[in-house]
């Protein structure tokens, strides 16, 4: 075989694994999620029940869904603050707000059924809030929560 036929080979075999990465790239690019309605619906509810404030120091909005633990880490300067929570779900849906470690303590149960309300406590951190949020297995949930500075 020829030098021009080597190149040839060679170009060919290169061009072919182009066209193949490409087309695996596209095709295995993430699609647009279906935004399920209802977990919209329970989303600007959440916000309605709990609208951001100018003077919040973090704020965040979780769709959580049946028999799920998750971990929120808030970095935010030491201090007391003013933690708000809504939930809200289908009926029988509940989650439960832990302060400390999963699983060593009871947290702070609250219910998500249609039309749940806000619940708040203060609490005091060093320098970082976490809080543990499992949801029971009536889920899926939109979880929000907002921390606000309190005066010292």
């Amino acid at each position: 075989m020829g030098d021009r036929a080597r190149g040839a080979v060679l170009y060919g075999c290169a061009a072919v694994l182009l066209a193949g990465g490409a087309t695996w790239w596209v095709w295995a690019a993430p699609r647009d999620a279906a935004v399920d309605p209802t977990i919209e619906r329970w989303r600007q509810t959440a916000m309605r029940l709990l609208p951001d404030q100018p003077e919040q120091d973090d704020a965040d909005m979780l769709a959580l869904a049946p028999e799920t633990d998750h971990q929120v880490l808030a970095k935010v300067d030491g201090g007391n603050y003013r933690v708000s929570v809504v939930c809200v779900g289908g009926a029988r849906s509940q989650v439960r707000v832990s302060l400390g470690e999963a699983g060593t303590d009871s947290g702070h149960g609250l219910d998500c059924a249609d039309g749940a309300v806000r619940d708040r406590f203060d609490v005091a951190t060093s320098g970082r809030l976490r809080m543990f949020v499992s949801v029971n297995d009536a889920g899926p949930v939109v979880f929000r929560y907002t921390l606000l500075r309190r005066g010292d």
